[in-house]
């Protein structure tokens, strides 16, 4: 399933190296010759993607399958893989030699989708091995017909409607496919059974509270009790008929984790080098966590100054304020030091989460896909304590929200990281690149940007926003550990969860979801590759431009490029891919 053999791999590094040194070139009677054909390829194969993933189509921006609902029969699941093994193919047949450089890193970006696509259906087999897959994305389908006005509320429940009928079809695949999951997939299944129950039951008709047809209402009552009692009826099954002989390995095995680098990230590196890379970044941002901890306070214990930290929190009247003008401050930092354009657009905003949100999100960047003409808003939603909770209960909810925190995540999420991503998303170079991206690009953008606000001088003066940074970054170094060696090395749940709390300094629930979220989420170190990665190609760019080099032009190129594959991004800014980290 890897995307391609060394060969292939070395002939596209000459390909896309020697122009860019002027030592030979394409012959001009052949670059870009093939450009029409890769073009109206990647459009089917796109065109395709959609019509078989409805719920991606819909976040997406693209409207033609509002009303339908992925099919996850077998036969629907078989008929996917033959169309996939058919476009690759069909792409891998196009020459690379024929293609402009913008075509070469579309075509190697395809590739990889479908690759990825393959991996999960063929080899991890995930519709055989996760039954939240099937509950889980009816609450997600759901929730993006309510979350966003793309047309009128009553043409949306209506669609939602459509979508509802076919829900319990799921289900019934569901029981057909499952075949000995692994019993933590199973629990994590049940344990969120019911979250899903009461989204359809209170969230989604909270969603529609404006509509006032009531033979519409009356038509969306019938469907979506009949969800309501169909993921009840999914439960009982789960819990008296799979759960006893859920008795599968969650480990996808040290085979099918290289594949599945090669595949989503293009990284093919050794386990053993891609553990030592995280463990010496974990000491280092572990000696760099407790030299602050000492700096803020010597006489107490990490955990001590955590603690301490967290209690500083504005009031939970304060909160939407304080966010805003960190926002504020952000963006005016960004443009004062040009670390990288932002596009004309409206700044961030920040506004409380909607009420028909509030059971799944305490903080989320709610952009539109990047097709989206019709509800092109973008908010930044925070949750506030219910007003109706006692004292004890609003301010242990608060402690989330101490004012490093609140700068690290708006960071992250606002700028420059995810919704900057979006302003540059309607101008990425084509549709492949709007549709499929690597989580060490997007993910690892993000997180880069949490370090690299604070090394230009951000709240530099105060070590409590560092220390706030780096205990986000010890979250992410555990994840490429214990990712690595649940998947690969037969560490356990509960060992992995002893990583986190001790290595990481997480505290006991973040530790239980976090071990658990590694099960399902093999690669989930892309956030700590891709930071690494980035900050080794933002030396090497550097060096290679010299006096001419800025932060800003290396930002602006790297964002501009689209979430291609770090090594992709290397071929496109340096010619080379050379050494990744």
């Amino acid at each position: 399933m890897q995307r391609s053999t060394p060969a292939r791999a070395l002939a596209l590094a000459l390909l896309l190296v020697l122009p860019a040194c002027g030592k030979s070139k394409p012959p001009v009677s052949t670059a870009g010759a093939g450009n029409a054909a890769f073009d109206t390829l990647a459009a089917a194969t796109l065109e395709d993607y959609y019509r078989r993933n409805p719920t991606t189509a819909t976040y997406l921006g693209i409207h033609r399958y509002d009303g339908q609902l992925e099919d996850l029969s077998q036969a629907a699941i078989a008929a996917e893989a033959q169309a996939l093994h058919g476009f690759r193919d069909r792409t891998a047949a196009i020459d690379p030699a024929t293609l402009t450089l913008d075509r070469q890193l579309d075509r190697e970006q395809l590739l990889g989708a479908i690759d990825s696509q393959l991996l999960t259906n063929e080899v991890i087999r995930m519709w055989a091995r996760d039954p939240d897959r099937y509950s889980g994305n009816l609450t997600r389908t759901a929730f993006i017909m309510i979350k966003r006005s793309f047309a009128p509320p009553e043409e949306r429940m209506r669609l939602l409607i459509a979508r509802e009928s076919r829900m319990p079809a799921v289900l019934a695949a569901a029981r057909a496919n499952l075949d000995n999951p692994p019993l933590i997939s199973t629990q994590i299944a049940i344990d969120q059974m019911d979250g899903n129950i009461d989204f359809f039951k209170t969230v989604v008709p909270a969603g529609f509270a404006a509509v006032r047809d009531t033979a519409l209402l009356a038509q969306f009552k019938t469907s979506n009790q009949a969800v309501v009692e169909a993921l009840g009826e999914y439960k009982k099954w789960l819990q008296s008929d799979l759960l006893p002989r859920a008795k599968g390995d969650f480990a996808i095995g040290a085979g099918t984790y290289l594949k599945k680098l090669a595949a989503d990230e293009m990284l093919q590196v050794p386990l053993d080098q891609l553990l030592v890379i995280a463990q010496a970044d974990l000491k280092r941002n572990q000696d760099a966590f407790l030299a602050i901890t000492r700096q803020i306070d010597p006489n107490k214990s990490a955990t001590e100054v955590l603690a301490a930290l967290q209690a500083d929190h504005p009031p939970a009247d304060k909160l939407l304020a304080t966010t805003q003008g960190t926002l504020d401050a952000l963006r005016q930092f960004i443009s004062d030091k040009n670390i990288v354009t932002i596009p004309v657009s409206a700044p961030a905003r920040v506004e409380e989460t909607p009420p028909f949100m509030r059971a799944t999100t305490s903080a989320s960047m709610d952009t539109p896909g990047p097709f989206e003409t019709q509800a092109p808003e973008a908010f930044y939603n925070m949750t506030l304590p219910d007003p109706r909770w006692p004292a004890a209960e609003k301010t242990e909810f608060m402690k989330q929200w101490y004012y490093a925190a609140i700068s690290n995540v708006s960071v992250h999420e606002v700028y420059p990281g995810h919704y900057l991503q979006f302003l540059y998303a309607k101008t990425f170079p084509s549709d492949v690149r709007k549709v499929y991206g690597a989580a060490t690009n997007s993910e690892g953008w993000a997180h880069y940007a949490e370090q690299m606000v604070l090394d230009e001088g951000f709240h530099a003066e105060d070590p409590r926003y560092r220390l706030a940074q780096l205990q986000d970054a010890l979250l992410r170094n555990v994840r490429f550990i214990v990712g690595i060696k649940m998947h690969t090395q037969g560490m356990t749940v509960e060992e992995a969860r002893h990583l986190f709390e001790t290595d990481g300094y997480q505290p006991g629930p973040v530790a239980v979801s976090e071990a658990k979220r590694g099960t399902g989420d093999p690669t989930y170190g892309y956030y700590t590759m891709g930071k690494l990665m980035i900050l080794k190609l933002r030396d090497d760019y550097k060096a290679k431009l010299g006096p001419e080099y800025s932060l800003q032009k290396f930002h602006d190129a790297f964002i501009a490029l689209g979430p291609l594959p770090l090594p992709l991004i290397r071929q496109a800014m340096l010619g080379e891919t050379g050494q990744l980290f």
